[in-house]
Formats: structure tokens, sequence, C-alpha cells
């Protein structure tokens, strides 16, 4: 009795380590949404773009894009042979496995239409 008490004991403390495929996958999943979600303060929303006032995209929506088209820009921004204002930084600061990651997340992301952004005016009591 007493071993099987000991036994259950050791499981009981260890257990927390045993560490699965699933528990693995999840993290990886967690940490490639995160990443996504910094490219959505230019990219939108799960990789939707919005456009501005004057319908113009200058960012283009990365949502459905081809897992190779993806990797091979993002590749091209982190050698610095694609010029850029800030995607060279941004894919220098990234691995092979999260550039392969993010583009399979983007390329499974529904497109949608880019949603019109319009100019609003401030009133004139407005706090600063």
């Amino acid at each position: 009795m007493k071993k099987m008490i000991a036994s259950a004991a050791i499981i009981g403390l260890f257990s927390p380590m045993i560490v699965t495929a699933a528990d693995i996958a999840t993290v990886n999943d967690v940490h490639i949404r995160s990443l996504a979600a910094s490219c959505a303060a230019c990219h939108g929303t799960q990789g939707n773009t919005v456009s501005g006032s004057n319908g113009a995209d200058s960012i283009p929506a990365l949502a459905g894009v081809q897992k190779s088209e993806i990797i091979a820009k993002l590749a091209a921004f982190k050698s610095g042979e694609r010029p850029a204002t800030v995607m060279h930084r941004h894919a220098k600061g990234l691995t092979a496995d999260e550039i392969t990651a993010l583009a399979q997340y983007f390329s499974e992301q529904v497109p949608k239409a880019p949603v019109t952004l319009k100019s609003q005016k401030l009133q004139a009591g407005h706090a600063n």
C-alpha cells in the first residue's frame, strides 16, 4: 500500500511536466495568433485590410493569399531584397518557422471586402 501511495505521489508531482503534442500545438497556435495580431495594426484583423477615405489600398490584405507568396515576400523583406518602410524590420525578427506558420495562418483566413474608413471632423469643444 505504501508503494502505491508513493507511486501516486510521484506521478502527481511529475504529471504537470508531461507535455503532449497537443499542448505544444496549442502553445504554437497561441504564439502565431499573437504574431498575427501584431500584423493587424496595418493589415487589418485576420489579414483583412481597411481602406482610407479615398478608397486606395496602400497596405495589402493578407487573408487568403497563397502561403508560398507570403513566405516569398517575407523572406524578401527579411533579406532586404524588397524595399519597405517598416516590413523589413518586422520580418528580420521572425524565424523561418514563424514565417511559415504566419503564411499558413493568413492563407487560411477568409478574404473580406475592405471596409472604407470615413474621415471625421472633431467638434470645436473637443478636449485634447
